[in-house]
């Protein structure tokens, strides 16, 4: 293994964050709120889906999904947690460690799909 080998993640968001996202040339997630002590990353597009879907358009009026690849080897020090069925699998990662996480995303914050 080694530091180039990449992890695709995805993340539904809502229209705060998603904007947050955007000022920073999408490139990093913003900071957690004070009741928000973990972000959670997703590992595949259906599950990012129904909670865009389901919950964030229900929250907020619309709700996105967006993905973006993070270094194997950052991820590494993460469990996976299935919180759900078998597909529902996500990253904790604590709000503090957020700035490092940033550093190890690759690329560039895609939305790839928006509900309304």
């Amino acid at each position: 293994m080694n530091d180039d080998e990449l992890v695709v993640l995805w993340r539904p968001t809502g229209p705060e964050e998603i904007q947050l996202v955007r000022v920073s040339g999408s490139t990093r997630w913003p900071p957690r709120l004070p009741e928000q002590p973990i972000f959670y990353p997703v590992l595949n597009e259906e599950y990012a889906t129904a909670i865009a879907r389901d919950w964030n358009v229900k929250a907020s009026g619309v709700g996105y999904v967006t993905r973006f690849s993070v270094r194997k080897s950052y991820l590494d020090q993460f469990e996976v947690h299935q919180v759900g069925g078998s597909t529902i699998l996500e990253y904790w990662i604590p709000a503090e460690q957020l700035e490092e996480f940033n550093d190890n995303i690759v690329g560039t914050i895609e939305e790839v799909a928006r509900f309304e």
